[in-house]
């Protein structure tokens, strides 16, 4: 109860301090003026020395927006470190008209406020100001704390913390850049699944050819196409590339009309695929298709079609390798020849995914943590996302145990139009972070303790 207390008197602070940062439209795409992203950087430190942080310095890399990073030196030394991530840069906003108030003005809806980036990240990031200042700037164990502005584009930092490894080095890390799979429900991520693309094309003829003198024997490109991307799924649409890993799914995922309306499935459609959406949804692949180069139907003329192309978007298992996810899906389009037409297939970036070990003491810490802080049991999850730096970290601290959880739900919207988040979410993620690391130093000493005990026998 005091801890619960102490949050609730920084409430109307921490509030106030997400609708500055969620004001800012701190967007890292090209295209886009990076003032506001230098802003956004420039408040997240200050946010943080106010805390108490006492060595908050800027990282700068080649084509990268800034890194916040700050360091807290471990009370004892038997105390452990945690490293703490979030990032200050958000997706842009799209068709602004399908938002119900302006994107980057915080606006009061039930329960919560509307921005973009307000939960996807900088509630988190929130959420972690808000341990800070719990304990005052002195928590019970040493932190490290990344706060990145480049996330939502991808960037040279995903890869570079194992060029650095004694400044990302620690004992746990909590990736606070997800939330619950539905609000009020605690939720551990474990598994993200990794991420391919390839592209396919087809070019049969010089240039088109009537439809009515031509069609029936001259080579049609789009056909050939569809034809070989209708081989990606067998019947139930299930992905039928062979190779591509599928376990199945023991965790806690959604119910049927959750996802249904979450996806924004019209009525009376099927899902498509079969076995549990865990399966089909995060430990098992999905192929889409996310771009295709044919004639517009507005436009279209009525000739033979003599060039056509498709993007591919692979998901794959978190413990698949990402090169080999890839090739299997590059193979079997090599292999096809429709209507006896070869495709040229080309692959794209790859991203790997991860898979969290369970059970170490920071786990076990987390998961009274999460107790403490929403009344209930914590469920395991994955998503089918990806956050590349995960890995770089963990490669860069490989001992260290990885945490993904945070201010989030599944249906704050991130992403998308009227992007939410709930105060009650972010509350209870800023008692559980507090709980976490007051519970982790405990275990930590307590087990550094038994295991000095176990050696002197």
């Amino acid at each position: 109860m005091e801890l619960e207390t102490r949050v609730d008197g920084l409430m109307d602070g921490l509030r106030a301090d997400l609708e500055r940062l969620a004001a800012i439209p701190s967007i890292a795409f090209p295209g886009f003026p990076p003032e506001p992203v230098r802003q956004a950087h420039d408040l997240v430190a200050e946010l943080l020395r106010d805390a108490g942080v006492p060595h908050v310095e800027r990282l700068d890399l080649p084509d990268t927006a800034p890194v916040v990073y700050g360091r807290i030196p471990a009370p004892t030394p038997d105390a452990p470190t945690v490293l703490l991530y979030g990032h200050y840069d958000v997706q842009p906003p799209g068709d602004q008209a399908l938002w119900l108030s302006p994107p980057f003005e915080p606006t009061p809806v039930e329960g919560g406020l509307r921005a973009r980036g307000i939960a996807d990240d900088k509630s988190n990031v929130i959420a972690h100001l808000g341990m800070l200042r719990v304990y005052e700037g002195r928590p019970p164990v040493g932190v490290k704390i990344v706060i990145e502005g480049q996330e939502e584009y991808g960037s040279a930092f995903d890869t570079y913390p194992p060029t650095d490894p004694e400044r990302f080095a620690c004992d746990a890390m909590v990736i606070a850049d997800l939330g619950n799979l539905r609000p009020g429900t605690p939720t551990l991520t474990t598994g993200l699944r990794g991420a391919a693309e390839v592209t396919v094309e087809v070019r049969t003829l010089d240039e088109p050819r009537h439809s009515g003198e031509f069609g029936g024997a001259a080579p049609d490109a789009l056909l050939a196409l569809l034809k070989a991307l209708a081989t990606l799924h067998d019947v139930h649409g299930d992905v039928a590339v062979e190779g591509l890993r599928r376990d199945p799914w023991t965790g806690t995922t959604y119910t049927e009309e959750e996802f249904r309306s979450l996806a924004g499935v019209r009525e009376g459609l099927p899902l498509i695929g079969s076995g549990s959406l865990g399966e089909r949804l995060w430990s098992g692949p999905a192929i889409t298709v996310i771009g295709l180069d044919a004639p517009a139907v507005e436009h279209a003329a009525s000739a033979v079609v003599p060039y056509a192309r498709a993007k591919l978007n692979l998901r794959f298992h978190p413990l698949q390798d990402p090169r080999e996810a890839q090739r299997k899906l590059v193979d079997h389009l090599r292999a096809l020849r429709p209507f006896g037409i070869p495709l040229t297939v080309t692959p794209g970036d790859t991203g790997p995914g991860y898979e969290a070990a369970t059970g170490g003491p920071a786990y076990r810490a987390a998961l009274t943590a999460l107790k403490e802080a929403w009344g209930e049991e914590a469920s395991y999850v994955a998503t089918g996302g990806s956050i590349p730096l995960v890995n770089g970290l963990a490669k860069a601290a490989p001992g260290a145990e990885v945490l993904l959880f945070g201010a989030q739900d599944s249906m704050c919207n991130l992403h998308a139009p009227n992007e939410r988040v709930l105060f009650s979410e972010l509350r209870n993620t800023v008692i559980a972070m507090s709980a976490f690391v007051r519970e982790y130093a405990e275990d930590f000493r307590g087990g550094d303790a038994r295991g000095r005990a176990e050696a002197g026998k």
